[in-house]
Protein backbone atom coordinates (compact mmCIF):
# COMPACT_ATOMS: atom_id res chain seq x y z
CA UNK A 1 0.00 0.00 0.00
CA UNK A 2 1.56 3.57 -0.72
CA UNK A 3 2.13 5.72 2.04
CA UNK A 4 -0.13 9.07 1.62
CA UNK A 5 1.07 12.46 1.07
CA UNK A 6 1.52 14.24 4.09
CA UNK A 7 -0.77 17.60 4.90
CA UNK A 8 0.84 20.27 4.73
CA UNK A 9 0.11 23.71 6.57
CA UNK A 10 -2.15 26.63 4.84
CA UNK A 11 -1.21 29.83 4.80
CA UNK A 12 -3.00 32.63 7.05
CA UNK A 13 -6.28 33.77 6.63
CA UNK A 14 -6.61 37.36 4.76
CA UNK A 15 -8.05 40.07 7.42
CA UNK A 16 -11.14 41.95 7.54
CA UNK A 17 -13.99 43.60 7.05
CA UNK A 18 -14.77 41.30 4.12
CA UNK A 19 -16.96 42.27 1.43
CA UNK A 20 -18.31 38.71 -0.26
CA UNK A 21 -19.20 39.21 -4.00
CA UNK A 22 -22.12 36.72 -5.04
CA UNK A 23 -23.96 35.00 -2.86
CA UNK A 24 -25.47 32.27 -4.28
CA UNK A 25 -24.25 28.70 -3.00
CA UNK A 26 -20.59 28.93 -2.61
CA UNK A 27 -20.80 32.93 -1.16
CA UNK A 28 -23.29 32.00 1.37
CA UNK A 29 -21.15 29.37 2.72
CA UNK A 30 -17.69 31.50 2.45
CA UNK A 31 -19.79 34.54 3.81
CA UNK A 32 -21.26 31.97 6.63
CA UNK A 33 -17.59 30.54 7.42
CA UNK A 34 -16.24 34.30 7.80
CA UNK A 35 -19.05 35.25 10.40
CA UNK A 36 -18.44 32.29 12.42
CA UNK A 37 -14.90 32.88 13.15
CA UNK A 38 -16.27 36.53 14.51
CA UNK A 39 -15.36 38.20 11.49
CA UNK A 40 -17.39 41.36 10.15
CA UNK A 41 -18.73 40.14 6.49
CA UNK A 42 -20.77 42.13 4.41
CA UNK A 43 -22.50 40.13 1.40
CA UNK A 44 -23.83 41.72 -2.04
CA UNK A 45 -25.08 40.42 -5.11
CA UNK A 46 -26.47 41.96 -8.11
CA UNK A 47 -29.65 39.42 -8.01
CA UNK A 48 -31.77 37.78 -5.31
CA UNK A 49 -30.46 34.61 -4.89
CA UNK A 50 -32.29 32.17 -2.42
CA UNK A 51 -29.13 31.49 -0.04
CA UNK A 52 -28.70 35.48 0.39
CA UNK A 53 -32.40 35.36 2.26
CA UNK A 54 -30.56 33.08 5.51
CA UNK A 55 -27.57 35.44 5.79
CA UNK A 56 -28.55 37.91 7.84
CA UNK A 57 -29.51 35.57 10.64
CA UNK A 58 -25.96 34.32 10.06
CA UNK A 59 -24.47 37.52 10.99
CA UNK A 60 -23.93 38.70 7.38
CA UNK A 61 -25.05 42.38 6.59
CA UNK A 62 -26.57 41.47 3.17
CA UNK A 63 -26.59 43.99 -0.08
CA UNK A 64 -28.71 42.86 -2.53
CA UNK A 65 -29.59 44.61 -6.42
CA UNK A 66 -26.41 46.40 -6.07
CA UNK A 67 -22.98 46.02 -7.47
CA UNK A 68 -21.41 46.26 -4.14
CA UNK A 69 -18.83 49.48 -5.14
CA UNK A 70 -19.94 51.67 -2.42
CA UNK A 71 -18.95 49.01 0.44
CA UNK A 72 -15.29 48.80 -0.88
CA UNK A 73 -14.51 51.84 1.08
CA UNK A 74 -14.80 49.54 4.43
CA UNK A 75 -13.09 46.62 3.13
CA UNK A 76 -9.92 45.18 3.31
CA UNK A 77 -10.25 41.61 1.62
CA UNK A 78 -13.14 40.45 -1.17
CA UNK A 79 -13.95 37.22 -1.14
CA UNK A 80 -14.93 36.36 -5.06
CA UNK A 81 -17.67 33.73 -5.79
CA UNK A 82 -16.88 31.37 -8.44
CA UNK A 83 -19.72 32.48 -11.03
CA UNK A 84 -18.74 35.90 -10.41
CA UNK A 85 -16.12 37.15 -13.53
CA UNK A 86 -13.03 39.00 -12.72
CA UNK A 87 -14.24 42.23 -14.80
CA UNK A 88 -17.14 42.68 -13.07
CA UNK A 89 -16.57 46.38 -11.67
CA UNK A 90 -16.41 45.48 -7.90
CA UNK A 91 -13.66 43.27 -8.62
CA UNK A 92 -11.78 45.63 -10.76
CA UNK A 93 -11.61 48.57 -8.26
CA UNK A 94 -11.07 46.59 -5.35
CA UNK A 95 -7.46 45.27 -7.40
CA UNK A 96 -7.30 48.84 -8.05
CA UNK A 97 -7.46 50.09 -5.05
CA UNK A 98 -5.19 47.68 -3.38
CA UNK A 99 -7.75 45.78 -1.55
CA UNK A 100 -6.78 41.89 -1.97
CA UNK A 101 -9.12 40.24 -3.37
CA UNK A 102 -9.28 36.28 -2.94
CA UNK A 103 -11.33 32.96 -4.16
CA UNK A 104 -13.87 30.51 -2.60
CA UNK A 105 -12.12 28.12 -3.08
CA UNK A 106 -8.62 29.35 -1.87
CA UNK A 107 -10.22 30.36 0.95
CA UNK A 108 -12.04 27.65 2.39
CA UNK A 109 -8.45 25.48 1.59
CA UNK A 110 -6.83 27.60 3.43
CA UNK A 111 -9.53 26.86 6.76
CA UNK A 112 -9.72 23.12 6.43
CA UNK A 113 -6.31 21.58 7.52
CA UNK A 114 -7.22 18.25 6.27
CA UNK A 115 -5.47 16.05 2.83
CA UNK A 116 -7.19 17.22 -0.44
CA UNK A 117 -7.64 15.52 -3.57
CA UNK A 118 -8.50 17.63 -6.07
CA UNK A 119 -10.41 17.02 -9.64
CA UNK A 120 -10.44 19.63 -12.51
CA UNK A 121 -10.84 18.72 -16.61
CA UNK A 122 -14.36 20.03 -18.43
CA UNK A 123 -15.97 16.53 -18.59
CA UNK A 124 -16.39 13.94 -16.35
CA UNK A 125 -15.14 16.23 -12.94
CA UNK A 126 -18.33 15.28 -11.30
CA UNK A 127 -18.42 11.84 -11.97
CA UNK A 128 -14.47 11.15 -10.98
CA UNK A 129 -14.98 13.30 -7.75
CA UNK A 130 -18.50 10.88 -6.65
CA UNK A 131 -16.50 8.21 -7.35
CA UNK A 132 -13.31 8.93 -5.68
CA UNK A 133 -15.42 9.40 -2.56
CA UNK A 134 -17.08 5.85 -3.25
CA UNK A 135 -13.49 4.33 -3.23
CA UNK A 136 -12.55 5.94 -0.02
CA UNK A 137 -15.94 4.62 1.38
CA UNK A 138 -15.22 1.23 0.24
CA UNK A 139 -11.97 1.40 1.62
CA UNK A 140 -13.66 2.26 4.92
CA UNK A 141 -11.51 5.29 5.07
CA UNK A 142 -12.72 8.92 6.05
CA UNK A 143 -13.46 10.97 3.30
CA UNK A 144 -15.71 14.30 2.06
CA UNK A 145 -16.93 14.96 -0.87
CA UNK A 146 -17.31 18.75 -2.08
CA UNK A 147 -17.26 21.45 -4.62
CA UNK A 148 -19.32 21.99 -8.02
CA UNK A 149 -21.01 18.39 -7.12
CA UNK A 150 -23.80 20.29 -4.39
CA UNK A 151 -21.50 20.35 -1.32
CA UNK A 152 -19.84 23.91 -0.82
CA UNK A 153 -16.17 23.49 0.00
CA UNK A 154 -16.75 26.27 2.50
CA UNK A 155 -19.23 24.68 4.30
CA UNK A 156 -16.65 21.94 5.39
CA UNK A 157 -15.27 23.98 7.82
CA UNK A 158 -15.25 22.74 11.26
CA UNK A 159 -17.24 19.31 10.23
CA UNK A 160 -14.53 17.10 8.64
CA UNK A 161 -12.74 15.20 11.16
CA UNK A 162 -8.96 15.37 10.98
CA UNK A 163 -8.21 12.49 9.55
CA UNK A 164 -10.44 12.62 6.86
CA UNK A 165 -9.98 13.30 2.98
CA UNK A 166 -11.51 16.10 1.06
CA UNK A 167 -12.23 15.54 -2.19
CA UNK A 168 -13.05 18.74 -3.97
CA UNK A 169 -14.25 19.01 -7.57
CA UNK A 170 -12.46 21.99 -8.77
CA UNK A 171 -13.84 24.68 -11.69
CA UNK A 172 -11.87 26.65 -13.67
CA UNK A 173 -13.39 29.39 -12.53
CA UNK A 174 -12.49 28.49 -9.14
CA UNK A 175 -9.23 27.76 -10.27
CA UNK A 176 -8.38 31.06 -11.51
CA UNK A 177 -8.80 32.76 -8.49
CA UNK A 178 -6.39 30.21 -6.17
CA UNK A 179 -2.73 31.63 -5.16
CA UNK A 180 -1.70 29.40 -2.73
CA UNK A 181 -4.24 26.17 -3.17
CA UNK A 182 -1.81 23.02 -3.60
CA UNK A 183 -3.87 19.63 -2.86
CA UNK A 184 -2.02 16.64 -1.57
CA UNK A 185 -3.26 14.98 -4.48
CA UNK A 186 -4.25 16.51 -8.15
CA UNK A 187 -6.36 15.28 -10.89
CA UNK A 188 -6.46 17.00 -14.71
CA UNK A 189 -8.90 14.48 -16.68
CA UNK A 190 -8.99 16.85 -20.04
CA UNK A 191 -9.86 19.85 -21.68
CA UNK A 192 -12.26 20.71 -24.84
CA UNK A 193 -13.83 24.55 -25.40
CA UNK A 194 -16.09 25.29 -22.64
CA UNK A 195 -17.01 29.07 -20.58
CA UNK A 196 -15.03 30.90 -23.85
CA UNK A 197 -17.17 33.53 -22.60
CA UNK A 198 -15.27 33.88 -19.72
CA UNK A 199 -11.75 32.92 -20.07
CA UNK A 200 -11.81 34.23 -23.82
CA UNK A 201 -9.07 31.84 -25.38
CA UNK A 202 -8.77 28.06 -25.25
CA UNK A 203 -4.97 28.86 -23.82
CA UNK A 204 -6.37 31.16 -20.90
CA UNK A 205 -9.16 28.00 -19.90
CA UNK A 206 -6.46 25.72 -20.28
CA UNK A 207 -3.82 27.90 -17.91
CA UNK A 208 -6.82 28.25 -15.21
CA UNK A 209 -7.07 24.13 -14.97
CA UNK A 210 -3.50 23.98 -14.55
CA UNK A 211 -3.53 25.89 -11.70
CA UNK A 212 -4.76 22.57 -9.63
CA UNK A 213 -0.92 21.79 -10.14
CA UNK A 214 1.14 25.14 -9.57
CA UNK A 215 1.41 24.93 -5.83
CA UNK A 216 2.35 21.15 -5.31
CA UNK A 217 5.55 20.30 -3.84
CA UNK A 218 7.63 16.82 -3.80
CA UNK A 219 5.73 15.11 -1.32
CA UNK A 220 2.27 16.04 -3.63
CA UNK A 221 0.61 13.87 -6.41
CA UNK A 222 -0.27 14.77 -10.06
CA UNK A 223 -2.98 12.69 -11.98
CA UNK A 224 -3.34 13.51 -15.89
CA UNK A 225 -4.42 11.83 -18.78
CA UNK A 226 -1.11 11.78 -20.85
CA UNK A 227 -3.47 10.81 -23.98
CA UNK A 228 -5.32 14.55 -23.49
CA UNK A 229 -3.78 16.39 -26.89
CA UNK A 230 -3.95 19.93 -24.86
CA UNK A 231 -1.39 18.99 -22.29
CA UNK A 232 1.08 17.63 -25.45
CA UNK A 233 4.42 18.95 -24.52
CA UNK A 234 2.93 21.17 -21.86
CA UNK A 235 4.34 22.17 -18.54
CA UNK A 236 2.04 20.86 -15.80
CA UNK A 237 3.93 23.39 -13.47
CA UNK A 238 4.15 22.70 -10.22
CA UNK A 239 6.97 20.00 -8.42
CA UNK A 240 4.65 16.90 -7.80
CA UNK A 241 4.82 13.35 -8.59
CA UNK A 242 3.59 12.72 -12.27
CA UNK A 243 1.07 9.93 -12.36
CA UNK A 244 0.05 9.33 -15.73
CA UNK A 245 -3.04 7.43 -17.10
CA UNK A 246 -3.14 6.34 -20.94
CA UNK A 247 -4.89 3.70 -23.53
CA UNK A 248 -1.76 0.96 -24.86
CA UNK A 249 0.79 -0.51 -23.43
CA UNK A 250 2.62 2.64 -22.49
CA UNK A 251 6.26 2.01 -20.05
CA UNK A 252 5.31 5.42 -18.78
CA UNK A 253 1.89 5.01 -17.90
CA UNK A 254 0.82 4.02 -13.98
CA UNK A 255 -2.36 3.07 -14.60
CA UNK A 256 -2.90 1.89 -18.69
CA UNK A 257 -5.92 0.48 -20.19
CA UNK A 258 -4.73 -2.56 -22.85
CA UNK A 259 -6.95 -5.57 -24.48
CA UNK A 260 -10.16 -4.63 -22.30
CA UNK A 261 -8.58 -4.20 -18.97
CA UNK A 262 -7.17 -1.37 -16.47
CA UNK A 263 -3.60 -2.08 -15.53
CA UNK A 264 -1.76 -0.29 -12.52
CA UNK A 265 1.80 -0.77 -12.16
CA UNK A 266 1.90 -3.53 -14.68
CA UNK A 267 -0.50 -5.14 -12.77
CA UNK A 268 -4.16 -6.28 -13.87
CA UNK A 269 -6.38 -4.45 -11.80
CA UNK A 270 -10.05 -4.75 -13.12
CA UNK A 271 -11.63 -5.64 -16.36
CA UNK A 272 -13.49 -2.93 -18.17
CA UNK A 273 -16.95 -4.85 -18.89
CA UNK A 274 -16.36 -5.25 -14.83
CA UNK A 275 -17.22 -1.37 -14.47
CA UNK A 276 -20.63 -0.47 -12.85
CA UNK A 277 -20.53 3.05 -14.94
CA UNK A 278 -22.45 3.55 -18.64
CA UNK A 279 -20.42 4.36 -21.39
CA UNK A 280 -16.82 4.52 -22.91
CA UNK A 281 -15.86 7.62 -21.59
CA UNK A 282 -16.41 6.48 -18.03
CA UNK A 283 -13.12 4.09 -18.50
CA UNK A 284 -10.78 7.31 -18.32
CA UNK A 285 -12.90 8.62 -15.12
CA UNK A 286 -12.37 5.19 -13.67
CA UNK A 287 -8.78 5.14 -14.58
CA UNK A 288 -8.32 8.62 -13.15
CA UNK A 289 -10.05 8.13 -10.11
CA UNK A 290 -8.12 4.71 -9.57
CA UNK A 291 -4.59 6.39 -9.96
CA UNK A 292 -5.74 9.02 -7.34
CA UNK A 293 -6.60 6.49 -5.05
CA UNK A 294 -4.12 4.09 -5.24
CA UNK A 295 -1.72 7.02 -4.89
CA UNK A 296 -3.27 8.04 -2.25
CA UNK A 297 -2.72 4.67 -0.10
CA UNK A 298 -5.91 2.90 -0.82
CA UNK A 299 -5.70 -0.80 -1.20
CA UNK A 300 -5.92 -2.26 -4.52
CA UNK A 301 -8.93 -4.65 -3.46
CA UNK A 302 -10.78 -1.56 -2.26
CA UNK A 303 -10.13 0.32 -5.47
CA UNK A 304 -11.22 -2.74 -7.53
CA UNK A 305 -14.64 -3.31 -5.84
CA UNK A 306 -15.19 0.20 -5.72
CA UNK A 307 -15.08 0.46 -9.04
CA UNK A 308 -17.29 -2.31 -9.63
CA UNK A 309 -20.06 -1.06 -7.27
CA UNK A 310 -20.15 2.27 -8.27
CA UNK A 311 -22.90 3.67 -11.06
CA UNK A 312 -23.09 6.66 -11.36
CA UNK A 313 -24.13 10.33 -10.46
CA UNK A 314 -27.62 12.18 -10.80
CA UNK A 315 -27.69 14.10 -14.38
CA UNK A 316 -24.87 12.33 -15.75
CA UNK A 317 -26.08 9.60 -18.24
CA UNK A 318 -28.97 8.71 -15.59
CA UNK A 319 -31.65 6.58 -16.82
CA UNK A 320 -34.50 7.74 -14.91
CA UNK A 321 -37.07 5.71 -16.75
CA UNK A 322 -37.62 2.63 -18.64
CA UNK A 323 -41.41 2.78 -20.55
CA UNK A 324 -42.28 0.31 -23.08
CA UNK A 325 -38.57 -0.73 -24.37
CA UNK A 326 -37.74 2.98 -24.36
CA UNK A 327 -35.04 4.19 -21.86
CA UNK A 328 -35.27 7.60 -20.70
CA UNK A 329 -31.83 8.88 -19.84
CA UNK A 330 -30.92 12.45 -17.61
CA UNK A 331 -27.85 14.10 -19.32
CA UNK A 332 -28.51 17.07 -18.08
CA UNK A 333 -24.52 17.26 -16.62
CA UNK A 334 -23.66 17.59 -20.68
CA UNK A 335 -23.20 21.72 -20.55
CA UNK A 336 -21.01 21.28 -23.31
CA UNK A 337 -20.69 20.17 -26.81
CA UNK A 338 -18.03 17.61 -25.47
CA UNK A 339 -19.48 16.28 -22.91
CA UNK A 340 -23.17 15.58 -24.90
CA UNK A 341 -20.90 13.99 -27.67
CA UNK A 342 -19.78 11.73 -24.95
CA UNK A 343 -23.22 11.10 -23.85
CA UNK A 344 -24.82 10.22 -27.20
CA UNK A 345 -21.66 7.94 -28.27
CA UNK A 346 -22.49 6.23 -24.86
CA UNK A 347 -25.22 4.39 -26.88
CA UNK A 348 -24.73 1.78 -30.03
CA UNK A 349 -27.56 4.25 -31.76
CA UNK A 350 -31.57 4.88 -31.77
CA UNK A 351 -30.77 7.98 -29.80
CA UNK A 352 -33.50 10.78 -30.19
CA UNK A 353 -31.28 13.78 -28.21
CA UNK A 354 -32.59 16.90 -27.06
CA UNK A 355 -29.83 19.59 -27.21
CA UNK A 356 -30.05 23.41 -26.64
CA UNK A 357 -30.09 26.43 -24.00
CA UNK A 358 -28.18 29.06 -22.76
CA UNK A 359 -25.79 30.89 -25.25
CA UNK A 360 -21.76 29.99 -24.77
CA UNK A 361 -20.83 30.55 -28.04
CA UNK A 362 -19.47 27.19 -28.23
CA UNK A 363 -19.68 25.85 -32.09
CA UNK A 364 -21.86 23.13 -32.22
CA UNK A 365 -20.18 21.36 -35.83
CA UNK A 366 -18.70 19.16 -33.69
CA UNK A 367 -21.89 17.49 -32.40
CA UNK A 368 -22.68 16.32 -36.37
CA UNK A 369 -20.80 13.26 -36.60
CA UNK A 370 -21.94 11.51 -33.27
CA UNK A 371 -25.78 13.04 -34.27
CA UNK A 372 -25.30 11.28 -37.53
CA UNK A 373 -23.88 8.12 -36.36
CA UNK A 374 -25.84 7.31 -33.46
CA UNK A 375 -29.30 9.91 -33.31
CA UNK A 376 -33.00 9.16 -34.50
CA UNK A 377 -34.14 12.87 -34.19
CA UNK A 378 -32.65 15.70 -32.58
CA UNK A 379 -35.26 18.06 -30.92
CA UNK A 380 -33.92 21.44 -30.31
CA UNK A 381 -34.99 23.76 -27.72
CA UNK A 382 -34.02 27.06 -25.96
CA UNK A 383 -32.26 30.39 -27.00
CA UNK A 384 -29.62 27.78 -29.00
CA UNK A 385 -32.34 26.38 -31.39
CA UNK A 386 -31.79 28.36 -34.30
CA UNK A 387 -27.85 28.67 -34.34
CA UNK A 388 -28.21 24.42 -33.65
CA UNK A 389 -30.77 24.00 -36.10
CA UNK A 390 -28.03 26.08 -38.61
CA UNK A 391 -25.29 23.80 -37.57
CA UNK A 392 -26.79 20.76 -37.81
CA UNK A 393 -28.52 20.86 -40.68
CA UNK A 394 -26.53 18.36 -42.45
CA UNK A 395 -28.02 15.87 -40.39
CA UNK A 396 -31.10 16.00 -41.74
CA UNK A 397 -29.50 14.81 -45.37
CA UNK A 398 -28.07 12.27 -43.31
CA UNK A 399 -31.52 10.87 -42.43
CA UNK A 400 -32.11 12.43 -38.95
CA UNK A 401 -35.30 14.19 -38.09
CA UNK A 402 -34.37 17.86 -36.32
CA UNK A 403 -37.14 19.18 -34.56
CA UNK A 404 -38.01 22.42 -33.28
CA UNK A 405 -39.72 22.51 -29.81
CA UNK A 406 -41.11 25.63 -27.65
CA UNK A 407 -39.56 23.93 -24.01
CA UNK A 408 -38.51 20.46 -22.67
CA UNK A 409 -41.76 19.54 -21.91
CA UNK A 410 -42.50 19.71 -25.79
CA UNK A 411 -39.78 17.72 -26.50
CA UNK A 412 -39.95 15.31 -23.90
CA UNK A 413 -43.32 14.50 -25.35
CA UNK A 414 -42.61 14.59 -29.05
CA UNK A 415 -39.43 11.89 -28.42
CA UNK A 416 -41.74 9.75 -26.19
CA UNK A 417 -44.29 9.30 -29.48
CA UNK A 418 -41.40 8.80 -31.64
CA UNK A 419 -39.44 6.38 -29.90
CA UNK A 420 -39.83 2.55 -30.41
CA UNK A 421 -38.61 -0.43 -28.33
CA UNK A 422 -35.11 -0.72 -27.61
CA UNK A 423 -34.29 2.99 -28.53
CA UNK A 424 -33.19 5.73 -26.26
CA UNK A 425 -34.92 9.47 -25.58
CA UNK A 426 -31.44 11.29 -24.21
CA UNK A 427 -31.56 14.70 -22.70
CA UNK A 428 -27.77 15.68 -23.11
CA UNK A 429 -28.25 19.46 -24.18
CA UNK A 430 -24.07 20.88 -25.32
CA UNK A 431 -25.56 24.22 -23.50
CA UNK A 432 -26.00 25.24 -20.12
CA UNK A 433 -29.62 25.92 -18.74
CA UNK A 434 -29.61 29.68 -17.52
CA UNK A 435 -32.37 30.77 -20.15
CA UNK A 436 -34.80 28.62 -18.55
CA UNK A 437 -33.40 26.74 -15.76
CA UNK A 438 -31.44 28.31 -12.30
CA UNK A 439 -29.14 25.60 -13.07
CA UNK A 440 -28.70 21.57 -14.86
CA UNK A 441 -30.18 20.43 -11.91
CA UNK A 442 -33.02 21.85 -11.72
CA UNK A 443 -33.36 21.14 -15.62
CA UNK A 444 -32.68 17.27 -14.80
CA UNK A 445 -34.96 17.42 -12.09
CA UNK A 446 -37.43 18.83 -14.31
CA UNK A 447 -37.07 16.25 -17.05
CA UNK A 448 -37.06 13.48 -14.89
CA UNK A 449 -40.76 15.05 -13.93
CA UNK A 450 -41.77 15.10 -17.66
CA UNK A 451 -40.83 11.70 -18.39
CA UNK A 452 -42.73 10.85 -14.98
CA UNK A 453 -45.72 11.94 -16.15
CA UNK A 454 -45.79 10.73 -19.93
CA UNK A 455 -48.83 8.72 -20.05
Amino acid sequence: MTTPPPRKPRPELPEGPFLVVGLARSGAAAARLLAARGETVRGVDSGHPPEAERLAGAGVEVHLDTDGLALLERTRTVVKSPGVPREAPVVELARQRGVQVIGELELAWRAIPNRFCAVTGTNGKTTTTELLGHLYRTAAEPAAVAGNVGTPLASLVGRVELGATVICECSSFQLEDSEAFAPECAVFLNLAPDHLDRHGTLEDYLAAKLRIFANQGNDDVAVYNADEPALAGEDLGGCARRVALCRGDVPDCEVALAEGTIFHAGEPLLRVDELGLLGEHNVDNAMAAAAAALAMGLSRDAVRTGLRSFAGVPHRLEQVAERGGVRFVNDSKATNVASATVGIRAFSGGVHVILGGSEKGEPFEPLLEPVRERCVACYLVGATADRLAVELAAAVEAGVAVHRCADLGQAVREAAAAARPGEVVLLSPACASFDSFRDFEQRGERFRELVGELP
